[in-house]
């Protein structure tokens, strides 16, 4: 109930099926002899039935080949955990192509070889130099994928694919950061915090976040978290080059808490295959990707696995908060001071709001919002007369709205109806990840916009630019599609029935069984995919120690959803996060800075 898919993309209806979706979420055959790579004749196809009994001079070599098939791989598992990696193999790329090999489904119709042999090979890994403040960073990028597996079985259910990024030049890992960054949807992939925040490259976009003209092009990214942690860029199944090992074990996946325990599973395997247990350990998620971290922080708290800090980017840990329905009015109360940021953006709030700065003409709207708003929507039909008409024109005062517009939807007015109705006078709609984007009303008279204009620029660059990045520069080479947003989960998203979905209990249990743990949530004024006001109210409502209060840091940014696409804002943020991580780093209190 009132769970939707928030984040990039419309949020309300379920990704569908895609045509392609049966050739390209596939994974490997089960081997007869686990690890074993048994040859086949030359000239014979494979699976073209039993071979034919070799002569009896050959049984007995056959025999010792069988024996040798099956003692070699255990062997050659137990010397891996001892040495040390060649120099030109990054620790979690030693292990990982071991992990691949050991595969387990049988092979169906719509399997596809291509898959199959990408996911069997090892990590690819490159070296790279960017420039950082005026010096070279000198670091490695080692591409691949990871299987998560069946508890009981062992067999992989899927296969998640990642991006990780290490700085050359640092061998003690307890003294080296790893963050495990990803996005949400859900069935977004991370190209988005990858190409546009913390990676060493980016996507090159206009100051403000708008897109140029195409061809698109990349640059180093001088805001990379490069230079204080290592990066892990995963996408969950479903998203990116990550697919389910048959297209029916989607289900254990995709959902709610599938998701949390899969990625977790992958965070563990890393840490495992890396040999980064000892390393100060944290999460970056944006939009579901906070939901996802705020779960995964409880689920590795609870298997032990420590977090020195959490990021969470434009976030929703309680979908009650922020759901707008009749029988919900604190929805409502909580979009009010965003769609008070977007009408002033575009000038349409009286005059003596209009003159404020964004902090303050929110601020009173915080603090209308909270009171004579709230209380207006929970007198419901008993508010009337003199009392309804100040509320509607209050409203209308916020808002840039018209009070018979207001009057109209009962003082409830949609996110929807916002963006179609506050620029209609000038045949405009206004975007749903980031209100100040606006674009040309295809149906001016439409109760919404067609599409969201803040979501449709963004979209176009970062596909060519990755799709070029993994290829030419990282060298990893895949001609199946990268589900960049939607289009690889082959059903419905799995919330709590009869409820909201709600990850703050794991997040507080975190904080009470790791009370050390740091927390930086950061915010856009102009985000009205996760509004800022319904996440201060999340962390009003946190049940948490004055400690780990203490510990809790959050910052506002004249930005949207994707805050880091905005060239100001992100340059405050990575400032926030210079602070923030050496901090967690140093186990330090980071108080809170608004």
């Amino acid at each position: 109930m009132g769970n939707r898919e928030w984040g990039i993309g419309e949020a309300v209806r379920p990704l569908p099926p895609h045509p392609d979706f049966m050739e390209s979420a596939i994974g490997l055959p089960i081997p007869t002899i686990p690890h074993s790579r048994l040859p086949i004749p030359k000239g014979r196809a494979a699976g073209s039935g039993p071979l034919p009994l070799p002569p009896t001079s050959m049984l007995r070599t056959v025999s010792i080949l069988l024996a040798l098939a099956v003692a070699l791989p255990a062997y050659a598992q137990n010397q891996a955990r001892g040495r040390r990696p060649s120099a030109d193999t990054s620790r979690a790329g030693r292990d990982t192509g071991a992990a691949h090999r050991d595969t387990s489904r049988a092979a169906g119709p719509s399997d596809s070889l291509r898959i199959s042999a990408i996911a069997n090979r090892p990590p690819v890994v490159t070296h790279h130099t960017m420039q950082l403040a005026g010096q070279p960073l000198h670091y490695t990028a080692t591409t691949g994928m990871l299987p998560v597996r069946d508890d009981n079985s062992g067999a992989a259910m899927g296969y998640i694919f990642y991006v990780a990024y290490t700085k050359d030049g640092e061998s003690d890992p307890a003294k080296r950061p790893i963050t495990f960054v990803f996005n949400g949807g859900p069935g977004s992939s991370t190209v988005w915090l990858h190409m546009g925040a913390f990676g060493p490259r980016r996507v090159k976009l206009l100051p403000d976040g708008a897109a140029p003209a195409p061809p698109y092009s990349l640059e180093d990214n001088p805001y990379t978290l490069l230079n204080q942690t290592d990066l892990v860029f995963l996408d969950p199944v479903g998203t990116g080059y990550s697919r389910p090992a048959k297209p029916n074990l989607g289900t254990k996946f995709w959902g709610l808490d599938q998701d949390i325990s899969t990625v977790g599973e992958f965070i563990r395997l890393y840490l495992t295959n890396a040999e980064r247990w000892a390393s100060p350990k944290y999460l970056a998620g944006e939009s579901y990707g906070t939901t996802r971290a705020a779960g995964l922080s409880g689920w590795l708290a609870d298997n032990g696995i420590a977090l020195n800090g959490v990021v969470l980017i434009s976030t929703i840990l309680n979908f009650g908060n922020s759901e707008q329905s009749r029988a919900n009015d604190i929805g409502y109360v909580n979009f009010l001071p965003s769609y008070t940021a977007i009408a002033w953006y575009h000038k349409k709030l009286p005059a003596d709001l209009q003159s404020q700065s964004i902090e303050q003409v929110t601020k009173q709207a915080e603090t209308w919002a909270r009171t004579d708003y709230a209380a207006a929507l929970a007198l419901g039909n008993a508010l009337s007369g003199d009392a309804r008409t100040k509320a509607v024109n209050d409203m209308a005062r916020y808002t840039g709205l018209s009070t018979r517009f207001i009057d109209d939807n009962d003082l409830r007015v949609p996110l929807g109806r916002f963006d179609a109705e506050l620029l209609r006078d000038q045949r405009e709609t206004v975007g749903r990840l980031d209100g100040r984007f606006t674009s040309y009303a295809i149906d001016n008279g439409g109760e919404r916009g067609s599409f969201d204009p803040s979501e449709a620029g963004i979209r176009n660059s970062f596909t060519p630019v990755f799709n070029d990045y993994v290829r030419r520069e990282l060298n990893y080479k895949d001609d199946a599609v990268y589900w960049i947003l939607g289009g690889g989960i082959n059903g419905r998203w799995q919330f709590p029935e009869g409820r909201f979905a709600d990850v703050t209990p794991a997040l507080e249990r975190a904080f009470a069984k790791n009370p050390h743990m740091k927390l930086f949530v950061a915010m856009g004024y102009y985000d009205t995919a996760t509004p800022y006001f319904a996440v201060e109210y999340m962390l009003d409502h946190l049940s948490i120690s004055p400690a780990a209060r203490a510990n809790i840091e959050t910052g506002h940014f004249t930005a949207g959803h994707m805050v880091y696409i905005d060239d100001a804002s992100m340059k405050s943020f990575r400032k926030d996060l210079t602070g923030f991580l050496e901090g967690a780093d140093a186990g330090g209190e980071a108080g809170s800075r608004k």
